[in-house]
């Protein structure tokens, strides 16, 4: 599968890539969906990106696992009441957010389905699968702040990956090979909140709804740095 950044680099922007951009107002928003990919022996690639692949990779891992089963840990966590609607182990709530904790093995078409079920919900879920360890943590995402700290300093582990899928790796960086070291960063600028008039009368004053369905228009800027060098490039998209 493709993530929704190279989605975006590639033109082919689905309803997935869509729901990455429902959070967002006009305005530029640095330090979004970055990877830090070290290359080891043996073929093994030490991954750690922010929470916004968190969905896509556990979307990735449950496509790979399919109809056989994975040992699965974490949480759900939403703001909606999901009581009733799938079975959990444990539930928690705190400062508005509802966590649904999983904690048992699952099938990935049973993964996936909760996914399209309930994609608005942040799956903080850590597996392993084959030679894939996917550690997400269960915990509201946010967004990485530098402080003081220079951009090369910030600290991306909110998804932690250790694999020898170079398929997740290509998708992850789609623009780079043969490297040590890469470190990605983009910049969203939101130029525009497109609400075609057909939206209006289809959500019939439901402000929530045109929100959720609007789409953003604007330009992402991709830097990278491959092994000391850095380079930048950038690509409009409405989504």
């Amino acid at each position: 599968m493709k993530f929704f950044i190279r989605k975006i680099f590639e033109d082919s922007i689905d309803e997935l890539a869509h729901i990455q951009f429902i959070k967002y107002s006009r305005g530029e928003f640095k330090y979004k969906a970055m990877v830090a990919i070290k290359a080891q022996a043996k073929g093994i690639f030490k991954i750690g990106t922010t929470a916004e692949y968190g969905n896509e990779l556990v979307r990735y891992m449950a496509e790979k696992v399919g109809d056989d089963e994975v040992k699965v840990s974490g949480a759900l966590l939403t703001t909606q009441n999901l009581d009733g609607e799938f079975e959990y182990d444990e539930k928690k709530n705190a400062l508005g957010v509802k966590k649904y904790f999983l904690d048992r093995e699952m099938t990935g078409s049973k993964i996936i389905e909760l996914l399209d079920k309930f994609p608005k919900c942040f799956f903080g879920l850590s597996m392993k699968f084959e030679n894939t360890d996917l550690k997400i943590k269960p915990k509201s995402p946010k967004s990485p702040k530098p402080g003081n700290k220079a951009d090369s300093e910030i600290k991306i582990d909110f998804c932690k990956i250790k694999t020898d899928d170079k398929e997740l790796v290509k998708s992850l960086v789609f623009d780079e090979d043969n490297y040590k070291e890469v470190r990605i960063s983009h910049t969203l600028m939101i130029d525009e909140i497109i609400v075609s008039d057909e939206l209006k009368k289809e959500a019939d004053g439901d402000y929530a709804k045109i929100k959720e369905m609007a789409k953003r228009k604007g330009k992402v800027v991709r830097e990278i740095t491959v092994d000391g060098v850095e380079k930048k490039k950038e690509k409009e998209f409405s989504a």
